[in-house]
């Protein structure tokens, strides 16, 4: 096995390079010339090689001692510089966190200036994406994403459920008359865990064979549809909540259930959960969602609703 060099060796030989002299080199190190010359004596001979051509006191560099020279500041240049960003990272108090898009700008964004007036020495990076965090290749702390809960060798906790029922504007329901789920045109999130097909099955609704639908990649989309009166949607109050509470958009059918089970997942190593950030994190979004879950009481009870809930979207299936 090849032995490594000393790094204090190349520190004291870059120091004599740039500085031209053993003895401004010990100046700078703050030791004696005579250690100096025992690193540069001890490195040479490690390497087999001649680094200073001596002329007096004034040193120069050989080829051999120049190509190292190149190297060693470059890599000492390295070293400082990340010693300098771990210190920062010391010093600031920042929470890189990924969401999933609609859960991002419907349900948390609205929420975190209260994130950061309780914490306000944090500094907080959002990235919205459609895919989950790679924490082997990607600097975040935690991932908030909807789905099953299933992700294999991460922490996985349930943070907000899914409370879903069809909406429609007041104005659009009126039109429909007495047989909404006969004429309406219906409005689908492709990435929603519910869709119409299994929440009318669920409910023994017949349509019309060739019912209209349209299907919109994201929640926000579909959710925009129905509150441009073009259609019914079946979403969840996570990202409804507040149309819903304003009243421009009603419950079609209150008579059956909402149906509830969990679908929002904080996700990270296990290791993470030891992070400042993350603790401090969980710890408020618990509390967003217990806010949340009060807030939906509230409007199950103003309409009349009840809730049918699941432990999963399995179950809901089954």
């Amino acid at each position: 096995m090849a032995r490594t060099e000393n790094l204090n060796a190349i520190l004291y030989f870059e120091t004599v390079a740039r500085r031209g002299t053993l003895s401004r080199a010990a100046e700078e190190l703050s030791v004696s010339p005579s250690a100096v010359s025992q690193q540069i004596k001890l490195l040479e001979q490690q390497l087999g090689v001649k680094l200073f051509r001596r002329d007096g006191r004034q040193l120069s560099l050989t080829l051999e001692g120049e190509q190292l020279y190149q190297s060693a500041g470059t890599a000492l240049r390295m070293l400082k510089d990340a010693r300098r960003n771990l210190g920062r990272s010391r010093e600031t108090r920042r929470l890189n966190l990924r969401v999933a898009p609609s859960f991002g700008v419907l349900w948390l964004g609205p929420r975190l200036s209260r994130f950061v007036e309780k914490h306000p020495e944090w500094e907080l990076r959002v990235d919205a994406a459609p895919d989950p965090t790679d924490f082997d290749r990607e600097v975040m702390d935690l991932d908030v994403r909807y789905g099953t809960g299933d992700w294999g060798g991460m922490h996985v906790e349930p943070v907000v459920d899914d409370h879903i029922l069809p909406l429609a504007t007041p104005e659009y329901l009126e039109a429909l008359g007495e047989d909404p789920f006969g004429k309406a045109r219906f409005i689908d999130s492709a990435r929603n865990l519910c869709q119409w097909d299994s929440w009318l099955l669920r409910n023994g609704i017949e349509t019309r064979a060739n019912r209209k639908t349209l299907l919109m990649d994201r929640s926000s989309m579909a959710l925009q549809l129905a509150l441009d009166g073009v259609g019914m949607v079946l979403e969840s109050l996570v990202v409804a909540e507040r149309e819903v509470t304003e009243g421009r958009l009603v419950p079609v059918a209150p008579k059956m259930p909402v149906l509830r089970f969990p679908a929002h997942w904080a996700i990270c190593p296990s290791r993470y959960l030891n992070r400042k950030a993350v603790q401090i994190f969980l710890g408020w979004i618990a509390e967003e969602a217990e806010r949340h879950g009060r807030d939906v009481e509230a409007i199950v009870a103003r309409h009349g609703l009840t809730v049918e809930s699941f432990e999963s979207v399995t179950e809901l299936a089954g």
